[in-house]
């Protein structure tokens, strides 16, 4: 999955839970943004690139989303 999917999938379930989602391109180095949901954020590497499951895994800890949740339809 890449940086773009990942944001696609985050996106569709916080609207699937009424929740508020930001990214904010700006807010990091490089190619690295922030990505907020609810109240809570995480860092988002290269939207090119692909994500390896330890740094998916821990996306996903950091916004309090299981990963199995991005790909329930």
């Amino acid at each position: 999955m890449t940086g773009n999917e990942f944001l696609d999938r985050v996106t569709r379930y916080a609207r699937r839970r009424g929740l508020t989602i930001r990214f904010d391109p700006a807010h990091g180095k490089g190619s690295h943004g922030h990505l907020h949901v609810g109240t809570r954020a995480t860092a988002v590497k290269d939207r090119r690139k692909e994500i390896g499951k330890g740094l998916l895994s821990k996306m996903c800890r950091d916004l309090g989303i299981k990963v199995q949740d991005l790909f329930d339809r």
